[in-house]
């Protein structure tokens, strides 16, 4: 190659530093730190740091569709989301400010997915992963109850049957979501 790098390294790493990959990478470094401050007691610091993680998520998005999409964005984009939810719930579940059963459920539901897609994979079948609406309703659910949880764990009043409902509905679309890529799976479909 011209420039002396070896060969298929140049394209890889002009992949990596595109502008929306580089905010990725940043939610990414927002795990660690979000999870300390709940740790020690900085519940409003771990909000705000969990707020702006999501709003990073959508100018990322944004600037890829813009630029065009990256494979290992497309790789980095929903590992950042999955790292931040499922650490901020476990985290939450270990300081008693979400169910301890929760996390587990929610832990479980991603495992199971993504167990799903690698033994698929390596047993041959090409896997297309496509996130169902439901998943996406699932999803902003978590994000709700996860943004309660740090406010009321930050001494900012929040109902208490608020939470309650919003507990629900997370269990109720994690488990319909889960079993809805199980299903599309076995029926052949694109996970």
């Amino acid at each position: 190659m011209p420039d002396g790098s070896p060969v298929g390294t140049a394209p890889l790493l002009g992949d990596l530093l595109t502008l929306p990959n580089v905010i990725t990478m940043a939610r990414i470094c927002a795990v660690p730190a979000t999870v300390w401050l709940v740790l020690h007691d900085h519940a409003l610091a771990a909000f705000a740091l969990f707020a702006v993680a999501g709003i990073s998520d959508g100018i990322d998005g944004w600037l890829a569709r813009r630029q065009g999409p990256t494979r290992i964005g497309a790789v980095l984009d929903p590992l950042a989301d999955k790292a931040l939810l499922v650490s901020t719930y476990v985290t939450l579940a270990a300081v008693g400010e979400v169910w301890d059963w929760l996390a587990i459920l929610v832990v479980f539901r991603d495992v199971v997915i993504v167990g799903g897609v690698l033994v698929l994979t390596m047993l041959g079948q090409r896997v297309e992963i496509r996130p169902l609406l439901l998943s996406k309703l699932n999803t902003v659910l978590q994000i709700g109850l996860i943004g309660l949880a740090l406010l009321r764990a930050g001494g900012v009043p929040v109902p208490g049957d608020v939470i309650d409902v919003l507990t629900t509905l997370v269990v109720v679309s994690t488990l319909a979501s889960g079993a809805g890529y199980v299903l599309v799976v076995a029926r052949g479909g694109a996970a």
